[in-house]
């Protein structure tokens, strides 16, 4: 009786069309199809931990040829799970290659962005706390080749320079966003990047500070003023000297506490494109 519905199963899925493999006749390639803001839990490498637990968000495309009708969505997700869970920015392009293999694709993009998270220390009490930063990184592959885009928004305090020269009695400062988008050439740690942010700011930022931090940061942010303009140039001279990084965007919204409007600046540069 069981070989007998299994016999029957097996039939029944033999006769199901494979509508999205059917021929189209359009002539029209498409740039990029498949599955876009699916959530998947992920372990991300982690510098001082090893791993870290986080909930990331992926978009997963390939190429499609013009005379295909669609490709096979389920592929995707498969992919996700057959990786133990485990994403970072060393194992991306193998992941990326997979997708590419497993669609019979030529050309693949993978996105994923995931909050991460770094333990740590207050200036002065040394007490520890957890600072999240948006991380996304992206993979893009054309004809076998591939290329790794890794973006960090990492916010930090910046005072500035004007207010402090004008003023009698201190000068107003604001929460920043700084964006670096670099492409790797060779693997980098999420840290190295947020720790060369947070050295150009005015002053790094705390999960957790008590009132001697305070003081301390306040008093620091003073002493390091910043322009928008100053922030962006600061930190792309640091991305210039950075082997592994083969081109950037470097950007710094400033989140005025004396307008109603941010303050922005940006610095993109290819370094395989000398001026």
């Amino acid at each position: 009786m069981n070989t007998a519905n299994s016999s029957v199963t097996a039939q029944s899925a033999n006769a199901i069309p494979d509508v999205q493999n059917s021929a189209d006749t359009r002539q029209l390639a498409i740039d990029k199809v498949g599955i876009k803001s699916i959530r998947h839990p992920i372990r991300v490498s982690d510098k001082a931990a090893g791993i870290q637990h986080t909930i990331a968000t992926f978009n997963m495309y390939v190429g499609l040829p013009h005379n295909f009708k669609g490709t096979h969505m389920s592929r995707f997700v498969e992919i996700l799970n057959s990786h133990e869970r485990e994403i970072s920015v060393k194992n991306f392009p193998a992941i990326l290659r997979e997708m590419v293999e497993k669609l019979e694709a030529k050309t693949g993009h993978l996105e994923t962005n995931f909050p991460y998270f770094i333990n740590k220390t207050a200036p002065v009490s040394g007490v520890q706390s957890l600072m999240d930063y948006d991380v996304t990184l992206i993979g893009d592959i054309c004809s076998g080749e591939y290329v790794t885009t890794v973006k960090i928004v990492v916010p930090v305090s910046s005072l500035c320079p004007c207010s402090k020269k004008i003023a009698e009695r201190g000068a107003h400062n604001q929460r920043s966003h700084v964006t670096v988008t670099a492409r790797l050439k060779s693997f980098i740690w999420i840290e190295e990047i947020v720790e060369l942010v947070e050295k150009e700011a005015s002053c790094e930022l705390y999960g957790l500070l008590k009132r001697p931090d305070e003081k301390f940061v306040t008093e620091h942010a003073y002493d390091n003023p910043k322009f928008v303009e100053d922030m962006v140039r600061d930190v792309a001279a640091r991305l210039n000297t950075e082997p592994r990084i083969t081109a950037y965007v470097v950007e710094s919204e400033n989140f005025e506490s004396i307008h109603n409007h941010s303050a922005y600046a940006l610095i993109s540069r290819d370094k395989l494109k000398q001026d």
